[in-house]
């Protein structure tokens, strides 16, 4: 690889690499050390192609979701099963993972503009800036921007485009699915939101178990399917539905809408 590569979007792979390595080695003991990270499924992450593979997840915080996948999925690429274990495995990082995420977010500050450079693909909400309410057009290049990620790589996506849970599900993302026809892969996690703060960068508590789950890819009919059966799919796929708060203790839910509250989500 030549020094000053650089994939689709201008950004210099050698170093894009040192970026994860550093906050790979940074960020290790969040999820092995002050807190314990449970991993399921991981042996899917061995078997998928190089390229147009999206991974579809319940957001919890805005970068330590994204964050533990870059830990998972360099770890199953390495031949550990359901394991972090040793940090050896983030020296040789894939190059070719992006995640979404929300430009307003990603441009709030000098770290989180060094965080894009690991791979972010921004995209302009078209529901809420500055915290207000708005409503506007989907950004054409935005669309065109996932689906050259999907080409060259992984995408990671948080189809709900909130942190809040149970919130629905943007039709934005069934609609990259139909355009794109990648492998999706659900994912659905747990605990970060008692781990870190709202931007998933301090701790917050420890000794919390934090879940991640990988499911098997999901079986859809890209032609037939319609938007609307994609978004229930997905709804379902993560654990997302309605249907699932039924399952939910009553108290628990009130204790998750009061975080919301005390919180003030803005992604």
């Amino acid at each position: 690889m030549g020094l000053f590569k650089k994939n689709p979007f201008g950004h210099i792979l050698f170093l894009k690499k040192w970026l994860i390595r550093i906050f790979g080695v940074m960020t290790h003991r969040r999820y092995r050390g002050f807190n314990e990270l449970k991993i399921e499924g991981s042996e899917i992450i061995k078997n998928l192609p190089d390229t147009n593979v999206l991974f579809v997840s319940n957001h919890q915080t805005y970068f330590a979701d994204v964050v533990a996948m870059f830990h998972v999925f360099n770890a199953s690429l390495s031949g550990r099963v359901d394991s972090i274990k040793n940090i050896g495995y983030i020296w040789q990082p894939k190059l070719n993972i992006y995640y979404v995420a929300a430009k307003e977010t990603m441009r709030a500050g000098l770290l989180t503009r060094i965080m894009a450079y690991a791979g972010a693909i921004t995209v302009e909400r078209t529901w809420r800036e500055k915290g207000k309410e708005i409503k506007r057009e989907v950004n054409p290049q935005d669309s065109e921007n996932i689906g050259e990620a999907l080409q060259d790589g992984w995408v990671i996506t948080f189809p709900q485009g909130t942190t809040k849970p149970f919130k629905p599900i943007r039709k934005g993302t069934a609609h990259i699915i139909k355009n794109h026809k990648p492998i999706v892969i659900p994912i659905v996690i747990d605990g970060f939101r008692r781990s870190f703060d709202k931007k998933g960068l301090r701790i917050k508590k420890r000794g919390i178990l934090q879940s991640f789950q990988i499911k098997e890819p999901l079986e859809i009919d890209y032609e037939n399917e319609s938007i609307e059966d994609i978004v229930k799919k997905l709804e379902y796929a993560i654990e997302q539905h309605p249907s699932f708060l039924k399952v939910i203790p009553a108290e628990e839910i009130k204790a998750m809408e009061e975080l919301n509250k005390s919180r003030k989500w803005e992604y």
